[in-house]
């Protein structure tokens, strides 16, 4: 069993190489959905799916051989409308909640602001989840589907595998497959993106050939140089 000191250790060791990792490849989960969607760029859209095909297998493996400790809470309306508000933040601050704390490290004074009311605004909404939460969260957040508190329970492999009876692993392979099938419709989408852009040179090099055959070499020789000398003649005159 892994000591307090070795867990510190290696949560250090860990944390450091996710973040220089994190730093030099430029990940931002707010720019793998944004630039997907305004700009088609799928870059981050591709490295994000990845990381979630690995995650999967990997946490539904330890899950299933016993070792794995997810964390759990209900879900329900709440965590739509959370996700939503959320979402809005990290367009609006243009960057998400890991890639803000690698420009805050880099001197952004920007990201440092969108952390820093990051910050706030997780310790006022624990107050507010202590005090005037609606529902009342013991009421109706127990790991039960709870239709009138609009709550429907736990949902998490751990879960589904106490219920069913079915290794964890097998709705992960399902995830997975389901992921990597998104994966593979963007590198199509990419494919077909680039064979678009790159039908008006074919074009281009048809008609070449028509013209080098219409006309001797002589005159294609006499065409060039009166081109550079009719080009020399306009920079003279500028």
């Amino acid at each position: 069993m892994i000591t307090v000191t070795g867990q510190c250790v290696a949560a250090f060791i860990f944390g450091s190489t996710v973040g220089l990792l994190v730093q030099r490849s430029r990940w931002c989960n707010t720019s793998a959905l944004r630039d997907a969607m305004l700009f088609k760029n799928y870059r981050n859209t591709k490295a994000l799916l990845v990381a979630m095909m690995i995650l999967t297998l990997g946490f539904t493996g330890f899950i299933s051989v016993g070792n794995g400790n997810p964390m759990r809470f209900d879900v329900g309306i709440n965590q739509f409308i959370g996700l939503f508000l959320f979402g809005s933040g990290m367009v609006l601050a243009g960057a998400c909640t890991v890639s803000s704390w690698v420009k805050t490290g880099e001197g952004n004074i920007g990201a440092l602001w969108a952390l820093l009311f990051l910050i706030i605004g997780l310790f006022v909404s624990s107050l507010l989840w202590s005090f005037t939460y609606w529902p009342p969260a013991p009421a109706t957040m127990t790991g039960q589907p709870n239709l009138a508190a609009l709550q429907f329970g736990f949902a998490d492999a751990l879960t589904l595998q106490q219920k069913t009876g079915i290794p964890a692993i097998v709705f992960g392979l399902i995830q997975f497959a389901a992921l990597f099938g998104l994966y593979r419709l963007i590198l199509r989408k990419e494919r077909a993106i680039q064979t678009a852009r790159g039908q008006v040179q074919p074009e281009a090099a048809k008609s070449s050939p028509q013209v080098d055959a219409a006309m001797p070499e002589p005159a294609i020789g006499a065409v060039m140089a009166g081109g550079a000398g009719a080009s020399g003649s306009y920079q003279e005159e500028a």
